[in-house]
């Protein structure tokens, strides 16, 4: 069926054809994007190797029912000249025009999601044992074959595999993984590929300027972008966009019937979000949003073109893509080269979050502002490992007056900074003073730090006081450094192993001699002597002890803390207290201006009651 028949015959029956059905194609030279299954069919028909059955796979729109009708008017071509199955359909032969418009009786054609049960393919079965009618095969097509039943599918079996020699069987499906091996092993398989986006351009501008149609560029380009490698829906949108805009397709008509933004404001938009520009970015977005943008369409776009600048920062030649206008191409390489490949990732995952949250949303506006947010402040935080090769610059003692303030510097990635907290240590009560660690900077100045490295000092229990962090210059002299070495170093497991499971006989420089609980993991004395190997630059030997040792520093935190709840029910006032309201009970005990004993009697330092300056709650 030539095109300008089927036009013709339109026009006398004055009725209007879709563009997808209008310029269908019927031979494999009007088939586009589909190379190299073609190749395969033109040797397989000119060496005479012709397969029984064919399994035609892809997503919608990409030809599969339209390949198979030109497959079976190549195997029943018959001209004056010709009668031999061929691929060269140049000339119409006697059964094309039929077989092409689906009405030819040899040619039969059946919807597997209509006809799934094995009566149906019992029904075939029964009538493969004829002859042709007219043609020279009798050709089966079964679109959507997945959708068959197991029983169909084992029905059909047997004649697959040894069909009479003037059957064939052409099958479809958009869900390969759907059809049994058993199936797919007695099959040719083609796999019909998304149309590139720059042969579907050049297609669509084709059939424009064929329908006398004035089509945009980027239009065109929009609407090959929206169609995502299919053919007929590629055609579909066209349609519509020639009606949207009477007659004429411009890149705003297409963009207000599809509901996109602006491919510029969307660049626009992400990099105001790049820079941390809240503001900016939500004025944009509301911009965008009210000359009709949807915000899913919006998020989507930024995830678009955040892909877009990732594959060209890896792949320069990504921004040549036809799909892509000059404008797109040209920020999307700078972006790329400004922008990390952190970043890029770390944005990308809260896009596809934020889409998957605005798509179920009963507000989508807001959902879509508050993504925005996101994005917009974690732009200036520095990713994960930036944040910690920053904390262990400043421990190694490389970031100055930076290390002494708590603040790393700036990462250089993407422009931001990231401040550093650091947990003051527990202080120790000590004869009525608290005691402290003062970590000694790597160079210290005379003017910035008086005291001297690995000093104890004394300090009034009201001052703040900073982290007091275990160095290697200090030693590790009690079990309580261990433990601040492990907080330091952020092992919360071996910090609470030591505090519940190690008994301290001694210790000495590079030596360290314990007895464990019942409950200590069999590994703690290797793993402990590893950790302070790494924590302190020098080889540790602990052993275990068959001395007792002291007691855990679980359990003498759980003995201050009864030896307090002692003094405090044997005190007058608290007693008096007792006896004025019944029912009321001890819950816990504080000692003013010392830190405070977590009520499970596992804090880090836990204070020493003073009797005479115990409370009650």
């Amino acid at each position: 069926m030539s095109e300008a028949g089927g036009s013709d015959g339109a026009k006398a029956a004055g009725a209007y054809r879709v563009l997808a059905r209008k310029y269908r194609p019927s031979s494999f030279v009007e088939l586009i994007g589909q190379e190299p299954m073609v190749r395969t069919l033109t040797n397989a028909f000119s060496t005479g190797r012709i397969a029984q059955a064919w399994m035609l796979t892809g997503v919608r729109g990409v030809g599969k029912t339209t390949t198979a009708r030109i497959l079976a008017r190549a195997l029943n071509y018959r001209t004056d000249t010709v009668d031999a199955p061929s691929v060269d359909l140049s000339v119409a032969g006697e059964h094309c025009q039929a077989i092409m418009e689906g009405r030819h009786v040899d040619v039969i054609e059946m919807d597997a999601a209509s006809h799934t049960g094995i009566d149906d393919i019992r029904e075939i079965i029964e009538q493969v044992r004829y002859a042709p009618v007219a043609a020279r095969y009798k050709v089966y097509i079964i679109d959507e074959v997945h959708m068959l039943s197991t029983q169909a599918f084992n029905g059909l079996l047997k004649t697959l595999e040894e069909p009479p020699p003037h059957v064939k069987f052409i099958f479809a499906t958009t869900e390969i993984r759907k059809v049994p091996i058993t199936i797919l092993s007695r099959c040719q398989r083609f796999d019909l590929r998304r149309v590139e986006a720059g042969t579907l351009i050049a297609h669509l501008r084709r059939i424009a300027g064929q329908e006398r149609i004035e089509a945009e560029d980027a239009a065109l380009a929009m609407v090959a972008r929206a169609a995502e490698g299919s053919v007929r829906d590629s055609l579909s949108i066209l349609d519509q966009a020639i009606a949207h805009g009477a007659g004429a397709v411009s890149a705003e008509a297409v963009r207000a019937m599809l509901g996109l933004a602006d491919r510029a404001r969307i660049i626009d938009l992400f990099e105001r979000l790049m820079a941390g520009d809240v503001a900016a970015a939500l004025a944009e977005y509301r911009a965008q949003y009210d000359v009709g943008a949807d915000p899913v369409a919006v998020l989507t776009d930024l995830a678009e073109f955040n892909h877009f600048v990732t594959r060209v920062k890896f792949v320069p030649s990504a921004a040549e893509d036809p799909a892509v206008s000059e404008d797109e191409r040209a920020r999307g390489a700078a972006l790329a080269e400004k922008l990390s490949v952190r970043v890029l990732s770390r944005t990308w995952q809260m896009l596809l979050k934020g889409i998957a949250e605005v798509q179920s949303s009963n507000r989508p506006l807001n959902a879509g502002e508050m993504v925005l947010i996101r994005l917009a402040h974690a732009a200036d935080l520095p990713t994960l490992d930036e944040a910690l090769r920053q904390l262990d610059a400043m421990e190694a003692g490389g970031s100055g007056t930076a290390a002494r303030a708590g603040v790393a510097p700036s990462s250089g990635g993407n422009g931001g900074a990231a401040a550093v907290a650091r947990t003051p240590m527990p202080a120790m009560a000590q004869g009525g003073q608290t005691m402290r660690l003062v970590r000694a900077d790597p160079a210290p100045r005379p003017e910035e730090q008086p005291a001297e490295t690995g000093a104890i000092e004394t300090a009034p229990p009201a001052e703040p006081e900073p982290r007091a962090e275990a160095r290697p210059e200090q030693g590790v002299r009690s079990l309580e450094d261990i433990v601040a070495l492990a907080e330091q170093h952020r092992d919360g497991l071996l910090k609470a192993q030591v505090k519940r499971c190690v008994r301290l006989v001694r210790i000495e420089p590079g030596r360290l001699d314990v007895s464990m609980t019942d409950e200590a993991p069999r590994t703690l004395a290797n793993d402990l002597a590893t950790r302070l190997q790494k924590w302190t630059g020098r080889r540790w030997i602990v052993s275990l002890s068959r001395e007792e040792g002291a007691p855990t520093l679980a359990e003498q935190e759980t003995s201050r803390r009864e030896t307090a709840f002692s003094d405090a029910r044997n005190d007058p006032t608290v007693a008096a207290i007792l006896s004025r309201f019944p029912g009321a009970r001890i819950i816990d005990v504080r000692i003013p201006n010392a830190p405070e004993v977590d009520a499970s009697g596992t804090d880090d330092a836990p204070a020493e009651p003073a009797p005479e300056e115990d409370d009650d709650e």
